[in-house]
């Protein structure tokens, strides 16, 4: 059977207690009501480590009708013309580029972050993640945060 896609929507009553947990203590880090990862694990019942092993990994589905704003980092080689393809694919998703920043490259290596709003006529997201994923170039790709 073959993996069409690397991100899923479950329902809650199906995803581990521990990854609740973990969305719970991203929220009360969030929110300001507490100054450390500790403090909020402490709180929520869970181990730090557990925290740091998930908190990249999950993220609370936000069922909006109209614009949704995405995060996301790359780790690419310092060639011409890769920022270019990765922009591509994301206006073929028709979606709009909000920010984007890069590092300068050292070691062959530079890290881009971009901001992208996706609209109700946007196609599927996944599907411009995973092109994003296997364009020759990249290393390294993370959502960082979805509003």
């Amino acid at each position: 059977m073959a993996d069409y896609s690397k991100y899923y929507i479950v329902r809650k009553k199906a995803v581990p207690e521990v990854l609740l947990k973990v969305i719970e203590a991203k929220r009360l880090l969030d929110s300001g009501k507490v100054e450390s990862v500790q403090e909020a694990t402490d709180i929520i019942g869970i181990s730090r480590s557990s925290f740091y092993k998930y908190k990249d990994d999950i993220f609370p589905f936000r069922d909006h009708t109209g614009k949704t704003t995405i995060t996301f980092v790359l780790q690419v080689e310092d060639e011409p013309g890769i920022l270019s393809r990765v922009l591509n694919k994301i206006a073929d998703c028709n979606a709009n580029v909000l920010t984007i920043h890069q590092t300068i490259p050292m070691n062959g290596m530079a890290t881009l972050t971009l901001s992208v709003e996706l609209r109700e006529t946007s196609g599927d997201v996944s599907d411009m993640i995973a092109q994003i994923e296997h364009l020759a170039g990249i290393h390294y790709f993370k959502i960082l945060a979805q509003a």
